[in-house]
């Protein structure tokens, strides 16, 4: 997947400080940690950051579900990730 095949979904005003930006980078991580860990099976230290990354981007995409419900369901689909569970 190119890399900036996703910096289409965040407009050029947009800071990279924004939840859009951080949910971003932080699925492009979790893609490429996952590629790598189909051939590293027992790479352990990194599936812990991959552990902590998946737990960073759900705490972003919870505080922005509450925060703009709209930009949240745009980013879900364009990012292509499935929604946060409702607890």
């Amino acid at each position: 997947m190119p890399k900036n095949s996703f910096m289409s979904v965040i407009s050029p005003e947009e800071k990279k400080g924004s939840v859009e930006f951080q949910v971003l980078s932080f699925t492009n991580r979790i893609r490429r940690l996952s590629s790598h860990l189909e051939l590293h099976k027992k790479d352990y230290s990194s599936q812990r950051g991959l552990r902590k990354i998946l737990g960073k981007r759900q705490r972003l995409l919870t505080f922005f579900q509450k925060k703009n419900r709209v930009r949240y369901k745009e980013l879900i689909s364009r990012l292509n990730i499935r929604e946060i569970k409702k607890r």
